[in-house]
C-alpha cells in the first residue's frame, strides 16, 4: 500500500523537471486525444500498463530494448566483502541484481544536440 500511496503523490506533482506518469498521459492524450476518444483514466491506465510490462519484463531477467530511446539491461553481481565506509569494517555485500541502462546513439544525439542549441 505504501508504494502506491507514492505513486499517487507523484501523479499530483506540478515540477516541470521531472516526467511523471501523470504528464505522460496528459502528453498522449494531447497529442491523440483529437483521433483516439479515450478518457484521461484510459490514457493513464495505458501508461500503467506500459510500466508494468517493462517491469514484469525485466523481473523475469530479459533486456527491454525501445527503438532510438535505449535499453534496460539487469546485471547479475556476484557476493563479495566490501568495507562500510563510516566505521572501516569489513562486510559481505550479497549477490544481486541490479539495472542498467544504456541510452541509444539517437538519443545521445539529440541530448547533445539541444545541449548545443541552449548554449
Amino acid at each position: 500500500m505504501g508504494a502506491k500511496k507514492m505513486v499517487q503523490k507523484n501523479i499530483t506533482t506540478e515540477d516541470q523537471d521531472t516526467l511523471t506518469r501523470a504528464r505522460l498521459a496528459e502528453t498522449l492524450q494531447d497529442k491523440f486525444g483529437s483521433t483516439v476518444n479515450f478518457s484521461k483514466k484510459s490514457y493513464l491506465e495505458f501508461v500503467d500498463t506500459f510500466f508494468d510490462e517493462l517491469c514484469a519484463t525485466l523481473i523475469r531477467g530479459e533486456s527491454v530494448k525501445i527503438s532510438s530511446f535505449g535499453s534496460f539491461l539487469i546485471k547479475e553481481k556476484s557476493a563479495r566483502m566490501g568495507r562500510n565506509p563510516k566505521t572501516g569494517k569489513e562486510a559481505t555485500i550479497s549477490a544481486r541484481r541490479v539495472i542498467s541502462f544504456r541510452p541509444s546513439q539517437t538519443l545521445k544525439l539529440r541530448i547533445n544536440l539541444a545541449n548545443t542549441r541552449k548554449g
